[in-house]
């Protein structure tokens, strides 16, 4: 899975690399969480990153608790309620610069971080909705309201996913499952192309990537500073 990620480049290399500029004040990110508003990208609006928030909501959810889904997986993408819809039409890129897994030890759980050479930035493989309350589907809410979280059961939420696929060699002895991390040719294709075409991208990275043990520092969301990607050991 893919639960924890960085995204602390500065702007000017993301807005350059992603050829968009931020709608928002970007501000680095070395634990990026669920449940926080995070950067995305999606085909409506190529040119803007905009936040939306990690854990998606399905659109026809009761509620915004009890069907938020951090991940999902490649293989079931089209078959599952919660994700068919979107992945048709609702895909993102979501930028990062690496992201963590955890292996058990001897010593309990020690996180890992995993990246590409020189921390280079990538973006890994996303699905979005706009999630609205049902008490304003039916005009029983108050009307108004903007996307994104702001943190009442009225408000409408805009929410991402990351798709997640088999992991590739230097994941595998992290954990079973890994991000689907986009080559930069890929891009437009997963934002804009057809079911069959995006098929084929939803497979293990296969460039090089390092990894490496980081603080249990990074266990909490609540750290978020550079120290978090240092290697330790």
């Amino acid at each position: 899975m893919c639960g924890r990620y960085s995204l602390f480049s500065p702007r000017e290399d993301i807005e350059a690399r992603f050829d968009a500029e931020f709608s928002f004040d970007y501000g680095s990110r070395y634990n990026a969480a669920p449940s926080q508003d995070l950067p995305v990208i999606t085909a409506e609006s190529s040119g803007t990153i905009q936040r939306m928030e990690w854990g998606l909501i399905p659109s026809w959810a009761d509620n915004r608790t009890d069907h938020r889904h951090i991940n999902a997986r490649a293989e079931t993408l089209a078959e599952k309620r919660s994700f068919a819809e979107a992945y048709e039409s609702r895909r993102c890129l979501v930028p990062a610069d690496g992201f963590y897994e955890w292996v058990e030890t001897s010593d309990g759980k020690q996180p890992y971080r995993v990246a590409l050479p020189d921390d280079d930035l990538f973006a890994m493989a996303g699905l979005y909705e706009r999630w609205v309350p049902p008490q304003r589907q039916t005009g029983l809410g108050e009307f108004g309201g903007s996307g994104g979280d702001s943190g009442g059961e009225d408000d409408i939420v805009e929410s991402f996913t990351i798709v997640t696929t088999e992991p590739n060699d230097a994941v595998a002895d992290l954990h079973h499952r890994m991000a689907v991390i986009l080559d930069p040719s890929e891009e437009s294709t997963w934002l804009r192309g057809s079911v069959g075409d995006v098929t084929a991208l939803l497979d293990p990275y296969d460039g090089p990537m390092q990894t490496y043990p980081v603080s249990t520092a990074v266990n909490s969301p609540a750290n978020d500073s550079p120290e978090l990607i240092e290697p330790v050991g």
